[in-house]
């Protein structure tokens, strides 16, 4: 099913329901007028990070369901699927072979070999300070290979996640063969996870490497469009790397406007939170939420750094059972530019703040994506936390039918599924349609969404949460 104008909801194959059948009873008991979109979070077979570390590309996990599972949702809701550009599963066939065979493996040239890469077989102290780095030490892990031999490979993220190299045609086949598999198995535009990792060259920070970053993306999206595909780069970074993708025409996140809104919310003022929106591109996707945690990073520059902090702050004085502990190495929390919290927790499970929060967002320029645990305005699931000890399972619950069944009768949620049937089918809406926001006093906030002779209207208290909407 081609793209749409609809929200897309955000949900592991196994977390409403437990499995792909039971998500398509859901889809269709509940949201059949609620959203437009699925973003199916990572559902092929994968040895860690629920889904992010892929062993392949051409099979559905066997515990969620097969490709029949997602062309049957694909007929009546526009897919995302998730391509891991930067890596792939150290358990996967390809990096098994090559740990088997070493120099005999064919896909030798899928992976980064230090001793190949840096000119002495190591980076020297200066290489591995300019890096961007998820670690506090090289980006590597060590492969000893069947015959003894010990070698290390970059390695960004786990150690399950081995980076590949996308200059080796090896690479390259592997990219353009697993992008098609998705096009032929349902999707509607692939999300391009940790897009921004993938070049590595010297003498660089290895992230967002211009311009060989623009030719792997012009390359993709040559894969793909032919099949009526879009794709979507993946980056947590500072807003002008998303601008700069805009610019060429791309689908962005706007991974800035959850701390945005939060900060309006929290202080009654919606000064920051205005510009932001005043600027924001049409062509983009929308969050407040995600299975990460809420990122802080994306927001660096479009708010003093004392007001991005004192927002930070307040997720944990404000919010409920947000702890700074939920974020640290006691929690397996890797990224400190992320606070673990849903999105109604961090708004102190209030109904009335969170409402106004998923308004403005609605309202927003672009495609709304709501998480599936935002859906059900969800708290912090501490009991799953401590169990896994990760602290982003505070944001991952897993939801029964039964479970389902009475969230969705709660006042909130109805009033959510509400809001979400409004945003899906007015017409001012329309992503070529404007906007216009209006702030009095600092905290009454006025959205004006306009479409040819179609408005809608957001008039917002940003100090007592009310809200009303007006339209044609």
């Amino acid at each position: 099913m081609e793209l749409n104008n609809k929200i897309m909801l955000i949900t592991y194959a196994d977390s409403l329901g437990r499995n792909l059948k039971e998500l398509d009873t859901v889809l269709h008991t509940y949201l059949q007028n609620e959203v437009g979109g699925v973003h199916i979070l990572p559902f092929f077979p994968s040895s860690a990070d629920r889904g992010f570390a892929p062993l392949c590309y051409d099979q559905v996990d066997a515990e969620f369901g097969t490709f029949e599972d997602i062309k049957r949702i694909s007929k009546d809701y526009y897919l995302m699927f998730d391509f891991m550009v930067n890596h792939i599963s150290r358990n996967s066939d390809y990096f098994k072979d090559f740990e088997e065979k070493k120099e005999l493996s064919k896909y030798k040239e899928m992976f980064i070999r230090y001793k190949e890469f840096w000119d002495q077989g190591e980076p020297t102290k200066e290489e591995v300070d300019l890096i961007y780095k998820r670690k506090p030490r090289a980006p590597y892990t060590e492969v000893t290979f069947k015959n003894g031999d010990v070698e290390k490979v970059w390695c960004t993220f786990c150690e399950e996640q081995i980076d590949l190299d996308v200059r080796t045609e090896t690479t390259k086949e592997f990219i353009r063969k697993s992008l098609t598999d998705m096009c032929e198995n349902g999707a509607s535009i692939i999300r391009l996870d940790a897009f921004a990792y993938a070049v590595k060259k010297k003498n660089t920070n290895c992230f967002f490497v211009e311009p060989d970053i623009w030719e792997l993306l012009h390359e993709i999206q040559g894969v793909v469009s032919s099949k009526g595909v879009d794709i979507l780069p993946e980056i947590h970074e500072h807003y002008t790397i998303q601008m700069k993708i805009a610019k060429q025409g791309f689908w962005i996140y706007d991974f800035a406007l959850p701390v945005l809104v939060l900060n309006a919310l929290y202080t009654g003022n919606g000064v920051y939170l205005k510009r932001w929106l005043e600027m924001s591109p049409k062509k983009q996707f929308t969050t407040l939420d995600t299975h990460d945690g809420i990122g802080i990073v994306d927001a660096r520059d479009l708010m003093p750094d004392e007001a991005i902090e004192e927002t930070k702050e307040k997720m944990f004085t404000k919010g409920a059972n947000v702890k700074k502990i939920y974020n640290t190495a006691a929690y397996n929390n890797l990224d400190i530019y992320q606070v673990n919290t849903t999105y109604y927790s961090a708004l102190g499970d209030r109904d009335d703040a969170y409402l106004l929060a998923r308004a403005i967002q609605f309202f927003a320029p672009g495609i709304p994506q709501v998480y599936y645990v935002g859906l059900l305005a969800g708290s912090n699931d501490i009991e799953l936390m401590e169990k896994t000890k990760n602290g982003r399972d505070i944001n991952r619950h897993f939801y029964s039918l039964e479970e389902i069944a009475k969230e969705t009768d709660r006042p909130v949620v109805k009033r959510l599924f509400e809001l979400m049937r409004f945003r899906n089918t007015h017409p001012a809406f329309a992503l070529e349609g404007n906007m216009e926001v209006k702030l009095k006093k600092d905290n009454q906030l006025t959205i004006i969404r306009t479409w040819g002779t179609y408005y809608a209207a957001l008039t917002a208290d940003l100090k007592s949460f009310e809200f009303d909407i007006s339209h044609n």
